[in-house]
């Protein structure tokens, strides 16, 4: 039985890298912690609702490889795919993400590989998030995602109502009803801003008082 364990674990599509990709994601998570802690004095509330990290599952990995139509090799799943390491970071407010996203672009060991801002541009779907690819020590990458509650909340329900269906001639319905709610989340977004910079700065008010 030692013996099968071991040729499991020389098997793996990390290599010998596991230990490496895990301190790579535990930095990530620290420097967000960092941040949050942060902001928890300036605005006394938690501006993270959710923080979820996590190692692609060999499975997984191996999955999207052949996907991909590449060989399932340890340098397909550490150079060519980018998102061996995951970070997802769930905000209550939306300048909570961006304030998460300088932080961590602005770190000496990180350099950013790729940025795509669906928050401010959106998917045609409706689609709203903050994407980051980070090489970290020049050699890591991982993916963060930003995103709000209610944008994370949307992209879970959509993935159960859209990925999980068969497909019918209520496609564009459905798609135009994802979107539609998807618009009226990000408008609830902006107002929840509104109101959470209005208390803050009457709070500033007070206390210069």
């Amino acid at each position: 039985m030692r013996s099968v364990e071991m040729n499991t674990i020389e098997r793996s599509i990390y290599g010998d890298n596991l230990q490496e990709l895990e301190s790579t994601m535990q930095f990530l998570v620290d420097e967000v912690n960092v941040v949050r802690e942060k902001m928890k004095k300036g605005q006394d509330t938690d501006p993270v609702e959710h923080l979820i990290f996590r190692i692609k599952s060999e499975e997984s990995m191996r999955e999207k490889c052949r996907r991909k139509g590449l060989p399932e090799t340890t340098d397909s799943a550490l150079n060519v795919i980018h998102d061996a390491v995951g970070v997802r970071v769930v905000c209550a407010f939306v300048s909570d993400v961006y304030t998460i996203r300088d932080h961590l672009i602005n770190l000496d060991n990180c350099e950013v590989i790729e940025e795509k801002d669906y928050i401010k541009h959106a998917k045609s779907n409706g689609y709203r998030s903050y994407h980051l690819i980070l090489r970290v020590n020049k050699k890591v990458y991982a993916e963060i995602q930003l995103r709000t509650i209610s944008q994370d909340t949307w992209a879970a329900l959509e993935h159960h109502i859209h990925y999980k269906k068969e497909t019918t001639a209520d496609d564009a319905l459905i798609i135009s009803e994802l979107k539609r709610c998807a618009d009226e989340l990000a408008s609830t977004d902006i107002s929840m801003q509104t109101i959470r910079d209005l208390i803050m700065s009457s709070k500033k008010q007070n206390e210069s008082i």
